[in-house]
């Protein structure tokens, strides 16, 4: 085998001592399948069955195949000395007949241990990703993840959305392995897109990861049409792996959120979700508008015109009478706004940011010691 295959060589004294004795257990189990051919196969004549698996983690299975060729190739060289022509045939044929049967059972054990290495795989990255999700980021996670395929050191970014299925029917039955053939469709679209990708289901909900991320955006499109109907949550890019955990928790706030935006676009970022999260007891969101939004449009002097344009309808005319003020005065204050808000007091869905957040930054008292408008 050292003068056939150059591999073989370089492998541990170890391993060729474990190769070598499921190659003597195979022409063993040989002989004992000459002493009675009524036996049904492999499986019937001693431990072959279970010994590949030894070889599962040493050698590939086509590897396997061939040193098992060359091991009944020498077997029928050493025959032809003991047994006449009539007998030599009759070897052949038996050979060949145990070959495929050996064959058979080889394939099957790779199957197997192929498969069990899928699942614990899948168990892993599982496991993986809801250490990112709950924020456990340390230098273990960027170790394992590493296991995984994944090399980005920048630009990652946390989606999370509903499993793809029939809507009409929640509790229809998964077909078998469609979750597995999820999850390597979504890798494949992030590997595509030059992305690195963890990914993992949650319940209802599929959670994905991606690495290397420049763009969020176009990253999010480009795995988009693997999550089910409604909105699918694209969230703040963060530096690295250690710190997805950021972009993460402003998903699944976007998620508890959802409920109250039916029309929500796809996708929707925790942002935009934000007098949502709000009024769902979000501590983080109510802090973000008052910090972005309330305080901002105090420190201008703006909180009296916004508050005013939104109570009157959203009327610049009814709004300046009541301010007593030049309607141009209201539409160069409302222009303010939109600079040192970045939303717009015209919008239907901006003004309803505005709202929540002027309850919220009254509730919380920090309107104290601001000026008044200007």
């Amino acid at each position: 085998m050292e003068a056939e295959f150059g591999w073989f060589g370089e492998l541990s004294a170890e391993s060729r001592s474990v190769i070598g004795l499921i190659i003597q257990r195979a022409i063993s189990s040989f002989a004992d399948w000459l002493r009675d051919p009524d036996l049904a196969g492999v499986a019937d004549v001693g431990p072959f069955e279970v010994a590949p698996r030894d070889m599962t983690g040493i050698v590939s299975l086509q590897q396997t195949v061939a040193l098992v060729r060359v091991a009944f190739e020498v077997v029928e060289e050493r025959t032809l000395d003991i047994t006449d022509d009539a007998g030599h045939d009759l070897l052949h044929t038996t050979l060949l007949e145990f070959g495929r049967e050996v064959a058979f059972a080889t394939a099957e054990v790779y199957a197997r241990a192929a498969e069990m290495r899928g699942a614990w795989d899948a168990r892993l990255e599982a496991l993986l990703v809801d250490s990112v999700m709950r924020g456990e980021g340390d230098e273990t996670v960027r170790t394992r993840a590493s296991a995984f395929g994944w090399s980005a050191r920048t630009g990652v970014v946390v989606l999370v959305g509903s499993l793809p299925g029939n809507p009409e029917e929640p509790g229809a039955s998964e077909p078998l392995g469609a979750r597995e053939r999820l999850i390597d469709e979504v890798r494949h679209s992030a590997t595509v897109s030059g992305l690195d990708a963890l990914v993992a289901v949650q319940g209802d909900r599929l959670v994905v990861v991606l690495g290397g991320v420049t763009d969020p955006d176009k990253a999010g499109a480009g795995v988009a049409r693997h999550f089910g109907a409604g909105p699918w949550w694209s969230d703040p890019l963060v530096a690295d792996l250690l710190e997805a955990h950021r972009s993460a928790r402003a998903a699944v706030a976007g998620v508890r959120a959802a409920p109250g935006w039916p029309h929500a676009p796809r996708p929707v970022t925790s942002d935009d979700l934000l007098p949502e999260r709000a009024l769902a007891g979000d501590d983080q969101a109510v802090e973000q508008l008052v910090a972005e939004v309330y305080l901002p449009l105090t420190d201008q002097g703006l909180i009296e015109t916004v508050s005013g344009y939104l109570d009157s309808g959203s009327s610049i005319e009814a709004t300046a009478r009541t301010l007593f003020v030049h309607p141009n005065t209201i539409r160069y204050r409302l222009g303010r706004a939109a600079d040192v808000t970045g939303l717009s007091p015209t919008n239907a869905r901006d003004a309803y940011t505005y709202r929540v957040a002027l309850t919220v930054g009254r509730l919380a008292g920090a309107d104290k010691n601001r000026p008044a408008d200007l």
